[in-house]
C-alpha cells in the first residue's frame, strides 16, 4: 500500500526535475510514511510513498526486473500474489523478495497491459517500460483505489491523489464548470471528470498508456448482469456457493505482516465480514464502531454493532464524535478528499478510522455489500414505477406540487419525484440528487445556468446504461451504482479518509469473482418483495443476531442537520454568509440564504444541501484561492 506519483515528458522531452517529483511525493507522505523512493529515467519520473503492510524489509519501491528496463510503482495489494510467484518462476522469472509488487514487474515482461487481467486486488500502479518508452497507467477493476492523470503540454503528470499532481509546475488550478454541475446534482464528480479543469480521474476497470504518440486509455473489465444459465439456480445452491466466495474473499483480505482489524457499523455487510474474521483467526477481531452525541432523534448505530462484537467476542474499540470535531476537522476532510464529496459520512469514515490506526495498519469493511445485493430502498421502489407512471399526468403533477408545499419529508419527495417520472435516465438520476432540476435553476447563477439546463448527469447516466447487458430494472439500477455512486463517491471517500491517517482499508465484498457472481443471479434472489439482500441475508442468518438482520438501514445517521442548527451554526453561515455567495459569483445569494432560514426554523432539513455547497466553499478556499495550502494538511479551526 502506497501513494504514487510521476510524470512523463513524452511530448516535450524535459528533463525530469527531482525536485518537483520529490515536492509531488511529500504531498501525499499520509499515504505512505514508512518509506520512499524514486527512480528517473531522463524524462520519466516515477515515485512511491510507502504504508508498509506486505513484505516489510523487501517491498522497497520503485521496483525492476534483472536489467532495469521494467519499473513499477504501485498502491493497493495484490491478494493473489502468492498463487503468480511460482507460475513466474516455472516461466523463467527470478522472484528475489515476497513482495506482491514484484509479480506486476515480471507479469508485465510476460503480458505487457494484459498482466491487469491476472492481477486480484485493488490497485493503482504504474510501469516504465524503458526500451519501448512507454508508461502504463492501471486502475482496479472496481475503483477501490484512486488514480488520477493530466497532460500538461506534452507532460502526463500522474498521482495517487490530485494534491500530488498540483505540486508539478507545469500544472494551473482551474475550475471545472461542468464537473461542478455533476456534483450539484449528484453530490460526487462522476469520473473521468474531476472539479479541477483538464485533471483526469481514470475510470475504474480501465488502463492508460502514454508513449511518444500520446495518451490513450483502454478498458479491460466490466460487469456482465448475463445469467449464464443462472436464471434456473435454486436458492440454496445459490446460498452455498455464495458463502463459499465470502469465505475465499475474506481470507484472500486477510494476508498481511502487519496487525490488523475491521470496521464494525452493525449493519449486515460489515457484520459479516466480522463473522468470517472471526471463523478463520485464532484470536479476537478488533473491531472499531463510530457514534454520535447530541444526536437527538437521530438513530446510533453503536448498540447494533456491540451486538455483532459480543456474538463474535471481538476486541471492540468505539469513538463517539461531538459538534465540534465537525467544525474543527472539516476543511481538514476537504483536502484530504481533493474534491467535494457530498456525503455525510466523510467525517464519520476519517474519525473512526484515526481510532483504528492508533492500534492497526489494515483493516476490512463492508462497503460494497449494497451495490452487489439491492440493499437500498430506492432498488424496491423501482419495481413500482410502472405504477405510478400509469396515473394520468395531471395527477403527477398535482402530487408533486402538493408534496412540494409541505414541510420536511426529504427523502419521500425524492421517492415520489423518481417514481413519478417516465424517462429511465431522468428517473434514475432523480434517485440521486444533491439539487433537484427545479432547485438548481434557481441556486445558480446565469453564466451555470446553461450547464445545468444542459442535464449533465443525464448524459453520464445514459452513457453507463447504453454499455450494460443488464435488462430488468433493479440490474440496470445496481450496474449504474456499480459504475457510478460506488467508485466516485463511497470507495473514494473511504480511500482518502482512511490513507488520511495511514491506514489501509480493504474491501472483501468487492472482490471481482464476487461481484461477478453476485450480478449474474436472478433478481428474485437480490429482492424478495420487501426484503433486500435477501440471498446475503440467508447466508449470514447463521452468523449474526437477529436485531441486525432484521434493523431498517441507516447507513451513517449523522445528525448534522441538528448541528447546523446550533453548534456549527456561526460556522456554517460564516462560510455561506452573502457576502461569500456573491465574491464566487456561482450561486443566487437570495436562494442560499432561504435554504438557511428554512433550515432554521425546522421548516425543512437542508443539511444535505447546506453540506454540500459548504464543500464547495471549503474547497475553494484550499485549492483555488491559495493553492499553495494545498501542500501542506489544514490545521484544526481555532
Amino acid at each position: 500500500m502506497c501513494g504514487i506519483a510521476g510524470v512523463y515528458a513524452y511530448g516535450s522531452r524535459e528533463p525530469v526535475d527531482p525536485g518537483a517529483l520529490g515536492r509531488m511525493l511529500d504531498v501525499i507522505r499520509h499515504r505512505g510514511p514508512d518509506d520512499s523512493g524514486m527512480h528517473i529515467d531522463r524524462d520519466l519520473g516515477i515515485g512511491s510513498r510507502r504504508l508498509s503492510i506486505i513484505d516489510i524489509e523487501g517491498g522497497h519501491q520503485p521496483m525492476s526486473n534483472e536489467d532495469g528496463s521494467v519499473v513499477v510503482v504501485s498502491n493497493g495489494e495484490i491478494y493473489n500474489y502468492r498463487e503468480l510467484a511460482p507460475l513466474l518462476r516455472a516461466r523463467g522469472h527470478v522472484v528475489q523478495t515476497a513482495s506482491d509488487t514484484e509479480t506486476i514487474v515480471h507479469l508485465y515482461e510476460d503480458r505487457g497491459e494484459g498482466l491487469v487481467r491476472d492481477l486480484r486486488g485493488m490497485f493503482g500502479l504504474a510501469v516504465w517500460d524503458a526500451r519501448r518508452e512507454r508508461l502504463l497507467l492501471a486502475r482496479d477493476r472496481l475503483g477501490v483505489k484512486p488514480l488520477y492523470y493530466t497532460d500538461a503540454g506534452g507532460r502526463l503528470v500522474f498521482g495517487s491523489e490530485i494534491k500530488a499532481i498540483l505540486q508539478h509546475p507545469a500544472v494551473g488550478v482551474g475550475v471545472s464548470l461542468e464537473a461542478l454541475g455533476h456534483f450539484l446534482a449528484l453530490k460526487y464528480v462522476p469520473a473521468p471528470e474531476t472539479m479541477f479543469d483538464g485533471i483526469h480521474a481514470l475510470p475504474p476497470g480501465h488502463f492508460l498508456t502514454c508513449d511518444r504518440g500520446g495518451v490513450r486509455v483502454e478498458q479491460y473489465w466490466d460487469v456482465s448482469f448475463a445469467r449464464d444459465g443462472r436464471d434456473t439456480i435454486g436458492e440454496e445452491e445459490a446460498a452455498e456457493q455464495l458463502e463459499e466466495l465470502l469465505r475465499d474473499a475474506v481470507r484472500s483480505h486477510l494476508v498481511s505482516d502487519v496487525p490488523f482489524g475491521a470496521f464494525l457499523s452493525g449493519g449486515i455487510d460489515s457484520s459479516t465480514v466480522v463473522a468470517l474474521m472471526s471463523q478463520m483467526l485464532d484470536h479476537p477481531v478488533k473491531t472499531f464502531a463510530v457514534g454520535f452525541d447530541g444526536s437527538g432523534s437521530v438513530v446510533n448505530e453503536l448498540p447494533y454493532a456491540r451486538l455483532v462484537a459480543d456474538r463474535w467476542a471481538t476486541e471492540h474499540h468505539e469513538v463517539i464524535i461531538r459538534p465540534r470535531d465537525f467544525v474543527d476537522l472539516a476543511e481538514k476532510v476537504v483536502w484530504h478528499l481533493d474534491q467535494p464529496v457530498g456525503d455525510l459520512a466523510s467525517l464519520p469514515n476519517y474519525m473512526v478510522s484515526e481510532l483504528a490506526a492508533r492500534h492497526v495498519k489494515m483493516i476490512l469493511s463492508g462497503e460494497g455489500g449494497d451495490e452487489l445485493f439491492a440493499g437500498y430502498a430506492r432498488y424496491s421502489f423501482e419495481r413500482l414505477s410502472p405504477a405510478f407512471r400509469a396515473v394520468p399526468a395531471p395527477v403527477r403533477s398535482l402530487a408533486l406540487a402538493a408534496a412540494g408545499r409541505l414541510p420536511g419529508l426529504r427523502r419521500a419527495k425524492i421517492a415520489l419525484r423518481a417514481l413519478c417520472e417516465p424517462d429511465e435516465v431522468r428517473r434514475l438520476t432523480g434517485w440521486f440528487p444533491l439539487f433537484n432540476r427545479e432547485s438548481l435553476s434557481e441556486l445558480v447563477t446565469p453564466r451555470l445556468r446553461s450547464i445545468v439546463d444542459a442535464s449533465p448527469a443525464d448524459a453520464v447516466f445514459a452513457a453507463q446504461l447504453a454499455r450494460t447487458d443488464a435488462a430488468d430494472v433493479v440490474s440496470r439500477m445496481l450496474y449504474v451504482d456499480t459504475k457510478l455512486w460506488l467508485p466516485d463517491d463511497l470507495l473514494a471517500r473511504g480511500d482518502k479518509t482512511s490513507m488520511a491517517v495511514s491506514l489501509e482499508a480493504r474491501v472483501p465484498l468487492l472482490d471481482h469473482h464476487l461481484v461477478e457472481f453476485a450480478a449474474a443471479l436472478p433478481p428474485r434472489l437480490k429482492l424478495r418483495r420487501a426484503t433486500r439482500k435477501y440471498l446475503l441475508r440467508k447466508v449470514a442468518s447463521k452468523w449474526l443476531p437477529e436485531a441486525v438482520l432484521t434493523r431498517k438501514k441507516q447507513g451513517f445517521p449523522t445528525p448534522i442537520g441538528i448541528w447546523f442548527r446550533h453548534e456549527a451554526r456561526d460556522f456554517l453561515r460564516d462560510h455561506l454568509s452573502p457576502d461569500v455567495i456573491e465574491s464566487r459569483g456561482l450561486f443566487d445569494r437570495a436562494f442560499v440564504a432561504r435554504l438557511l432560514d428554512e433550515h432554521d426554523r425546522g421548516f425543512a432539513d437542508h443539511s444535505a444541501l447546506l453540506y454540500g455547497l459548504l464543500n464547495i466553499e471549503l474547497w475553494h478556499r484550499l485549492f483555488v484561492d491559495s493553492p499553495v495550502r494545498a501542500l501542506a494538511e489544514p490545521a484544526p479551526a481555532a
